[in-house]
C-alpha cells in the first residue's frame, strides 16, 4: 500500500471524483476500456523494462472507499448523499489485462488494459499510472546502470532521495541490482541488503585506526569506507588491522568503499595495496552520485572495480542533460480507447492522439518487431502475445501473483535476448513497432466520423510505428 492510503479509494485526483459524479448524475456508466502506455522512452534509450504489475493489481483488487474517506468527501459538501452511499460500496469488477513484469516493452505500446464499468476503471488511472509508471522508469534505468557495469554488481541505496523508495528498491532489484540499503523495502518484499558504513561512524572516533578496530571487531563480515581523510593512509590502515582482527576473531574485511576523488586512480592503488598484503579477495566498491555514463566510463578505464553503488540517479530516475537524456518521470498515459455498444472514441492532438480499440501486443520471434493489433485479431506466426489476462470480474486470476525471482530471472532473460544496439546508452535504434492494418482501419473510420478524416495529420500518427 502507498503511504498514507487506507482502502487506497483516496488515490484518486480530484478530477476522478467530479467525473463519477458527472456519469452518476446522468447515468451514464457504460462499459469501456482504457490503456496505459507512454508515449516516449526514457534515458534516450530504446525500451522499456516493465515493473510495478504486483503492486498494482493489489491496489486495484483492495479498492474502496472506507468510513473516514466517505465523511471526508462528504464534508466537501460537493457531493449527494445517495453518490456517496455508491462509492461506498464500489470496488473494481472488471477485467486486467497487463504485460507481465520483467517484459520488455516500448513506446506507445499498452502496458495495461482496463475493462469495466466507466467509473470504476476511471477511479484506478492515477495509482496504477503512479505504480506502473515509477517502477516501469526505475526497472529500466536500473537495467542501463546493470549494463553499463558489464558484469559488476550495482547495489541500490537512494531512499534518501527517492520519491517512492519501496517502488524504487523493488524495481531495481527487477532490473538487476544485488541488493537494495533500505530495510523496510527488503523486509517487505524479501529482498537482500547491503551496505558499508558512513563517514560520520568514521568521524565518531578519535582516530580512523579506532573506528575500524570497532568495525572489524563488531562484525564478521565488514566493510571499510576509505576516503574519509586519506585513501591511501586509510588502506594501510584497513589492511594491519583486517590482519590484526582476523588472527584474533577470524572476522573478515569483505570489501572496501570509495566515494570520492579519482575513482578509478585510486581503485587501482588500493587493489595493488591490498593484493601485496594478500587481501585478494576484498571487494574495491565504489559511489559517488553514479549513472549509467560515468559507470561506463569507470569501467572503460580497467580499473579493478568490483561494484557499484548507485543512489539518486537511480532511485530517482534521473536523466542526464550532458547526454540528452530525459528522465525523471515516465509520462505514461490512461487513455479510453473502447466504449461499449457506443462509438469508437479517439483523440486527434498530433503527438497526443490516441489509437481506438481493444489492443493485443504480439511480439514477433526474437525482438524482430512488435505488432500492436486488435485483441479479436488471429496472433501472427512466430507471435507470442504480451497482454495477459491478471484480473477477471475483479479478482486476480490464478497466476496473477509472480514470485520476484521469477519476474528478475525474466527480466535477465529478456534483456539477454534484446539485440545488441537497443541497449546503447546514446543514440540507439529504433525498435520497429507497426499497427495492424485493421487496427488502422479503425482509427481512419473514428477520424472520418469525427470530421476530420480528410484533414492532415501527421503521417507518423497515422501510419507511422509506434515508435518516436
Amino acid at each position: 500500500m502507498l503511504a498514507g492510503a487506507t482502502n487506497g479509494g483516496l488515490l484518486v485526483d480530484r478530477y476522478h471524483i467530479d467525473s463519477a459524479y458527472v456519469s452518476w448524475k446522468t447515468g451514464h456508466n457504460p462499459v469501456v476500456t482504457f490503456d496505459l502506455y507512454t508515449r516516449r522512452l526514457p534515458f534516450g534509450g530504446a525500451y522499456l523494462l516493465v515493473a510495478g504489475l504486483d503492486i498494482a493489481l493489489g491496489l486495484a483488487a483492495g479498492w474502496g472507499l472506507g468510513a473516514e474517506d466517505i465523511a471526508y468527501l462528504r464534508s466537501t459538501g460537493d457531493f449527494d448523499d445517495a453518490f456517496l452511499a455508491e462509492l461506498a460500496r464500489s470496488r473494481f469488477s472488471g477485467s486486467i489485462h497487463a504485460i507481465r513484469e520483467g517484459e520488455i516493452a516500448f513506446a506507445n505500446e499498452p502496458l495495461m488494459r482496463v475493462t469495466g464499468p466507466f467509473r470504476e476503471a476511471l477511479m484506478l488511472e492515477s495509482v496504477l499510472l503512479h505504480t506502473i509508471g515509477v517502477s516501469t522508469l526505475i526497472a529500466t534505468k536500473a537495467s542501463r546502470l546493470v549494463h553499463a557495469a558489464a558484469g559488476r554488481t550495482v547495489a541500490e541505496f537512494g531512499f534518501r532521495r527517492a520519491q517512492a523508495p519501496h517502488l524504487a528498491a523493488r524495481s531495481a532489484i527487477i532490473g538487476g541490482c544485488s541488493s537494495t540499503s533500505f530495510v523496510d523495502a527488503a523486509h517487505r518484499y524479501g529482498l537482500p541488503t547491503s551496505g558499508t558504513i558512513p563517514h560520520a561512524l568514521v568521524e565518531l572516533f578519535p582516530t580512523e585506526r579506532e573506528a575500524f578496530a570497532a568495525v572489524a571487531s563488531s562484525i564478521e563480515r565488514y566493510s571499510l569506507l576509505l576516503d574519509t581523510y586519506d585513501v591511501h593512509a586509510a588502506t594501510e590502515t584497513a589492511i594491519e588491522v583486517a590482519q590484526l582482527e582476523a588472527a584474533r576473531s577470524g572476522h573478515r574485511l569483505a570489501s572496501v568503499r570509495l566515494d570520492s576523488g579519482d575513482l578509478a586512480a585510486d581503485a587501482v592503488t588500493v587493489r595493488r595495496m591490498l593484493d601485496n598484503a594478500g587481501l585478494n579477495d576484498v571487494r574495491i566498491l565504489v559511489s559517488g552520485d553514479l549513472d549509467e555514463w560515468k559507470i561506463r566510463d569507470l569501467v572503460s578505464t580497467g580499473a579493478p572495480i568490483d561494484g557499484f553503488g548507485a543512489g539518486t540517479s537511480l532511485s530517482t530516475g534521473n536523466g542526464s542533460i550532458l547526454h540528452k537524456s530525459e528522465g525523471t518521470a515516465l509520462g505514461g498515459v490512461f487513455k479510453l480507447v473502447w466504449v461499449e455498444g457506443g462509438e469508437p472514441p479517439v483523440k486527434i492532438a498530433g503527438e497526443k492522439s490516441t489509437w481506438p480499440g481493444i489492443k493485443q501486443v504480439v511480439r514477433i520471434g526474437a525482438f524482430e518487431e512488435d505488432v500492436i493489433q486488435l485483441s479479436e485479431e488471429s496472433t501472427p506466426e512466430e507471435g507470442r502475445p504480451l497482454l495477459v489476462e491478471v484480473m477477471r470480474e475483479g479478482a486476480l486470476t490464478e497466476d496473477a501473483v509472480e514470485p520476484l525471482e521469477t519476474i528478475r530471472n525474466r527480466a535477465a532473460a529478456e534483456l539477454g535476448r534484446l539485440l545488441a544496439p537497443y541497449h546503447a546508452l546514446d543514440n540507439p535504434p529504433a525498435y520497429p513497432v507497426r499497427w495492424s492494418d485493421r487496427l488502422l482501419a479503425l482509427r481512419d473510420d473514428a477520424m472520418e466520423r469525427v470530421g476530420i478524416g480528410d484533414q492532415p495529420v501527421a503521417e507518423r500518427d497515422l501510419r507511422g510505428t509506434a515508435t518516436p
